[in-house]
């Protein structure tokens, strides 16, 4: 089973995952081999690899690191398309909706696109939506596009659906790395209604209640870097609470 209809057959049985988002920069060898230990222990269900501007390219090395450590998948999770890098096993080929820059709507994955088909790498294409969440982030300035408000859950809503008319099969709601808050509960329940793919939340999700209060408001996939980042640990406390829920909805089934 590929990671996509994993996704889907886990969204139809209300089963929610759990990844970790890995930003080549930030990452130095204590931190991290203490990020793959906890993750194994964690259950953490996929790494997420990339960000929106790499000083260096060290992308191999850390695939090969976490293969060599651990058996979770890793997924590019590229700022452009330079990140391509054919040993991890999928990529989010991401589409900015919620911008109108056409070439994080399109441009750049013309570029990426030759690379990305010679490679073995399973493609998930993936609408892309920042939201503004109190802070300018690194992928709204470097993409140069403005996020969408935080309180307008049915522009999110019909930027989602919008996204999965065009055949895009995954939907990521984002605040950015370090946003002061998260995507609000709200605007997550608008767009998990709104369409019937997966939909991914990511950025200010520093503590377990708040990844909690997006899993609950219909996030199928949470995204956690920066809370781990300055707190390995906190890895143990999201994978409880995504444990729990999914024991209590089997528990339920029974």
């Amino acid at each position: 089973m590929n990671i996509y209809e994993e996704l889907n057959q886990k969204k139809r049985n209300g089963i929610k995952s759990f990844a970790v988002l890995l930003d080549p920069d930030k990452l130095d060898d204590v931190l991290f081999d203490s990020i793959l230990k906890l993750s194994k222990e964690s259950h953490v269900d996929y790494f997420f690899l990339g960000g929106s501007l790499l000083s260096k390219y060290n992308l191999p090395e850390i695939v090969a690191r976490i293969k060599q450590k651990t058996s979770i998948p890793v997924i590019l999770f590229p700022g452009g398309y330079l990140q391509v890098e054919p040993t991890a096993d999928a990529i989010l080929l991401l589409s900015l909706i919620s911008g109108r820059n056409a070439d994080f709507l399109i441009g750049q994955h013309v570029v990426a696109a030759p690379i990305i088909k010679q490679s073995k790498l399973e493609v998930l294409p993936t609408g892309y939506m920042l939201v503004d969440c109190g802070k300018q982030t690194t992928a709204s300035y470097i993409s140069n596009t403005t996020p969408l408000p935080y309180d307008k859950p049915s522009i999110a809503a019909s930027t989602a659906l919008a996204g999965e008319m065009l055949g895009l099969k995954l939907m990521y709601l984002d605040g950015g790395s370090g946003a002061h808050q998260p995507v609000h509960p709200e605007m997550i329940a608008a767009v998990r209604k709104a369409v019937d793919c997966p939909v991914i939340v990511g950025g200010g999700l520093n503590t377990a209640e708040k990844a909690l209060a997006a899993l609950n408001a219909g996030a199928d996939l949470i995204v956690v870097g920066t809370g781990v980042e300055k707190n390995a640990s906190f890895l143990t406390e999201v994978g409880q609470q995504v444990s729990t829920l999914n024991l209590n909805k089997n528990s339920y089934k029974l």
